[in-house]
Order: C-alpha cells, then sequence, then structure tokens
C-alpha cells in the first residue's frame, strides 16, 4: 500500500490513527492557531471594520463572531484528532468515495487562490524590506524567493510547520507589540476610538466577515489536529489560538485603519505605510512578511494533502512542488487584491454548506462511517456518491449564493446558510435511517 515516498514520510502519507504521530501538545496547537491566524489577510480585514463601526463596537463583533465562527472548526478537528484523517480523507465519509473528490478539489482550487494572495504579499514586504535596506527593488523576484522558502518548509511535513508556528507566535506577538508602540510612540492612539462611523457595511455585514473568515480555515483544520495529543488540546488550543490571533490582527488593521484617516492620511491597513517616516518602516514589514510566510505554508502543505486524498499513490514531494509553482505564477497576476472580500465570500459559499453537512453526519447520523479503516483500506464498503449529501451542498451553495449577491441578508449569510444547511441534511437523512434505505444504501460496493 505504501510506496516510497509514503515511507520516508509516513505521518504525511499514512491517514490511519495508529500512524500518525501526536506531536501537537495544548500550548504547540494554541501556538500554531496562532501563528497561523496573525496574517495579513486578517490584518486587511480589520480595515474593513472602521469607520464602518467605532472600534470598540469593532472588536466587540471581532471576538464574538470568531469565537462562534470557530466552532465548525474545532470540531472538524476533533475528527481529525480522534481518527488521524485528514480533513478530506474524512470527507468521504460524507461524500462517498467518489462524491469526495468534489470537495477535495474545490478545497485544492481555493487553497492555491489563498497561496497566490499570500506570495504576492510576502514578496511585496520583502521587497519594502530590502529596497529601504539596499535601494534594489523587484516584488517578482522577491515573491519567487518567498514561495521558494514556503515550498521547502512544508516539504518538511507538519514537524517542520509546527517548529514554525511556535517561533511564528512568539515573534509575531512581539513585533506587533512593537509596532503599537511606535505608533502610540509618534502618532494620538487613543484617537482611533473618537472616529465618527460611516456605516456603509453595517454591523450584520461585518459579523458575516469575521466568521466568514473563520469558516474559510475549517477545512485545514483535521489536517493539523490529527497530530494533537488528546481532544482538550485540539479543543482548547485551537479556540483559543484563533480568536487571539483574530483579535490581534484585526485589531491592528482596525486601528492602523482609523488612524491614517484620523490623521488625514489615505486609508490603509498597512502599518508600513504610517511608520516609514519615522525609521519604523522596516520591523513593520517583517511583521508582515513573516505572517503571510508562516500563513503560505500551511496553504501550500494542506493543498497537497487535498490533492493527495484524491490521487493517494501520488506522495508528497511532487504534488507540492507543482503546486508551489503554481502559486508562483498565480503571485503575479495584476489586481488579484482588489478581489481578496469577493473571494473571501466565495470561500463562503463554496465550505459553508460542505463542512455543514460533514459535521451533521459524523457527530448526528452515521459516527461508524468514519472509522479509519473503512476510509482508507476499505473503500469498496462506501457508496461512489452519496447523492443525498451532494444534492443538499448544491442547494446550501446556491442559498449562500442567493443571500451574499442576489439578496444581501442584513445578518450576513455564514450562520443562516451553515444552520439551514446541516438541518436540511439532518431532518431528511433521520428520514432514511429509520426507513432503513441509508444503512443498506452506506454498506453497498
Amino acid at each position: 500500500m505504501h510506496n516510497t515516498q509514503q515511507e520516508r514520510a509516513p505521518s504525511e502519507c499514512s491517514p490511519l490513527a495508529d500512524t500518525v504521530e501526536r506531536s501537537l501538545s495544548l500550548p504547540g496547537t494554541f501556538a500554531l492557531w496562532l501563528g497561523a491566524n496573525v496574517v495579513v489577510t486578517t490584518v486587511l480585514t480589520g480595515m474593513f471594520l472602521v469607520p464602518d463601526l467605532t472600534f470598540y463596537h469593532a472588536m466587540w463583533l471581532v471576538f464574538i463572531g470568531s469565537a462562534i465562527g470557530i466552532i465548525p472548526l474545532v470540531l472538524i478537528g476533533v475528527m481529525g484528532q480522534k481518527t488521524g484523517l485528514t480533513t478530506m480523507v474524512l470527507a468521504r465519509g460524507t461524500y462517498g468515495r467518489i462524491g469526495a473528490m468534489m470537495p477535495a478539489w474545490i478545497n485544492l482550487l481555493a487553497l492555491i487562490a489563498w497561496s497566490w494572495i499570500q506570495a504576492l504579499l510576502a514578496g511585496m514586504s520583502l521587497d519594502y524590506a530590502i529596497s529601504a535596506l539596499t535601494g534594489y527593488s523587484n516584488v517578482a523576484l522577491f515573491t519567487v524567493l518567498c514561495e521558494v522558502i514556503v515550498v521547502s518548509i512544508a516539504l518538511k511535513g507538519h514537524l517542520g510547520i509546527e517548529r514554525l508556528e511556535k517561533i511564528a507566535a512568539v515573534l509575531m506577538m512581539l513585533l506587533c507589540g512593537a509596532v503599537l508602540y511606535a505608533l502610540n510612540r509618534h502618532y494620538d492612539l487613543p484617537s482611533v476610538v473618537e472616529i465618527e462611523t460611516t456605516g456603509i457595511l453595517g454591523a450584520g455585514v461585518i459579523f458575516d466577515i469575521v466568521v466568514a473568515t473563520a469558516f474559510s480555515w475549517i477545512p485545514l483544520a483535521a489536517d493539523y489536529n490529527r497530530h494533537c495529543k488528546s481532544i482538550k488540546a485540539s479543543v482548547i488550543g485551537t479556540w483559543g489560538g484563533y480568536v487571539t490571533a483574530t483579535l490581534i490582527a484585526m485589531g491592528l488593521g482596525a486601528t492602523v485603519s482609523a488612524l491614517s484617516i484620523s490623521i488625514g492620511f489615505p486609508q490603509t491597513y498597512d502599518p508600513t505605510a504610517l511608520l516609514n517616516n519615522v525609521g519604523f518602516g522596516l520591523p513593520a514589514a517583517f511583521v508582515i512578511f513573516f505572517s503571510v510566510l508562516t500563513t503560505n505554508v500551511m496553504c501550500v502543505y494542506s493543498a497537497t494533502l487535498s490533492y493527495m486524498s484524491i490521487k493517494p499513490s501520488s506522495g508528497f514531494l511532487m504534488p507540492a512542488l507543482v503546486i508551489g509553482i503554481i502559486s508562483i505564477i498565480g503571485g503575479t497576476i495584476p489586481g488579484i487584491l482588489d478581489q481578496f472580500q469577493n473571494f473571501l465570500l466565495i470561500i463562503g459559499s463554496v465550505f459553508i454548506p460542505a463542512f455543514s453537512i460533514m459535521i451533521v453526519d459524523y457527530y448526528l447520523i452515521d459516527k461508524k462511517a468514519y472509522e479509519p479503516k473503512k476510509l482508507v483500506d476499505q473503500l469498496e464498503h462506501l457508496p461512489k456518491v452519496n447523492w443525498v449529501a451532494i444534492g443538499i451542498y448544491i442547494i446550501g451553495a446556491c442559498l449562500a449564493y442567493y443571500l451574499n449577491w442576489v439578496s444581501p441578508s442584513a445578518i450576513g449569510a455564514s450562520l443562516p446558510v451553515f444552520i439551514l444547511t446541516g438541518g436540511l441534511y439532518f431532518l431528511i437523512q433521520k428520514i432514511r435511517v429509520r426507513s432503513g434505505s441509508y444503512s443498506k444504501q452506506w454498506s453497498e460496493s
């Protein structure tokens, strides 16, 4: 069953629980999700919160939205911790051995798109730092260099990523603290709480953006939390690390946004723009660069695992290299950052219903269908496609599209779609279980 590449990296390529390294303690899990989420795209999201809302109102919504939005990720992470399976291998238990390829391909493409954005941002930040030190500027070159570093780290597997995120968590806390200190020293930082609101987006939309940001991380949950030593480490470490990181990152973006407006500067999320003239632009640039680097490593790694769930014989090395090259090319697409907010909403549309169904199916319908050996070694006992799950997923995705673009909801689309999709699936499958049709279909080859 295992090829040479799998023997060299068993914890990446062998998804059975008894072969997975349990390397993440509670502090390690906390650091993993903290380091992963103190990232420039989350800082950028924070810019959209102020001045639409007051600073305090925005931060309250960030806390509530991230605390609620992270729950599905925690639940998928627990599934990974209990089974030792990656997220997209777990999807076989919900969608069938062929049907699971649908969310796997969607996840693969979405993570590549994330990597495009991250690669460009990292290249821009490194370009600024090098330019400040030497006067040499070449964004394309530094984008390529950043992605080479990303792929090199991703090839070391989960242990390399875990070590990186622990270092990142400490450095990001120190660097963010230093940036806020510099902002307070050179500007009137308390003025951010006094800025007048515009109310363009509204609290409901902003809450939905915060929730959708948390939901966008769900596909990565089991990929990493399968290495947690305990359920306690998986639950508390993930929840605490993510919520803390989101408060820091979105808080920094909201602070810089409000401060830039209050001093008559063009609105921005980037502290480098405000600190460049006072000699602190270089540390601020490294905050952006390092945060992007750590998150992009996770994107490339999980994109590779998604491909491996589709093509198990591919091994780890070649898909990771190809995905890294595609990320480098995509990072040079003109205007890609202008589509970031729409991209976030699209991610919510395609992922929210998919994982709502998975969570309901595992926790409320048929946990036995997710036994590791069934999903890895005994695929012939699974149906090719669970058409009920596919059909309800399509309904949920259409509902998300309708509530996001056709008739935007005042409370956003994320939570309503999650609840309605999961509720519909639960209702239909309970009826099928009682009639006996569900269990019979699931045992047929």
